[in-house]
């Protein structure tokens, strides 16, 4: 659905909120509500909302690791699995 028709002026979001919550749960994209003429607010349902904050999340994951890299601030795959395997190998034999 193109986004100009997910513009709505703040009187039609009071107007209709129960069939714009319908709307936003069955087409899953969000509608930008307006405030004399000037984009004031995004209204989503709960399940794209959640979906759109675990991305972020992950995005922010990936960012540290990158900065982490940049930084230097890494082991060798194999050096880790290695550490990995002696603690467990510990853990089995009670060390």
């Amino acid at each position: 659905m193109p986004r100009a028709t997910r513009i709505k002026p703040i009187s039609y979001f009071k107007a209709n909120a129960a069939e714009i919550m319908q709307e936003l749960s069955e087409v899953g994209e969000p509608m930008i509500i307006t405030q004399n003429g000037e984009a004031k607010a995004i209204v989503q349902d709960i399940v794209s909302y959640e979906k759109t904050q675990e991305t972020l999340a992950l995005l922010k994951i990936l960012a540290l690791a990158n900065r982490n890299i940049e930084e230097g601030r890494y082991r060798p795959a194999k050096e880790v699995f290695s550490d990995l395997r002696k603690r467990l190998n510990a853990r089995k034999t009670g060390k």
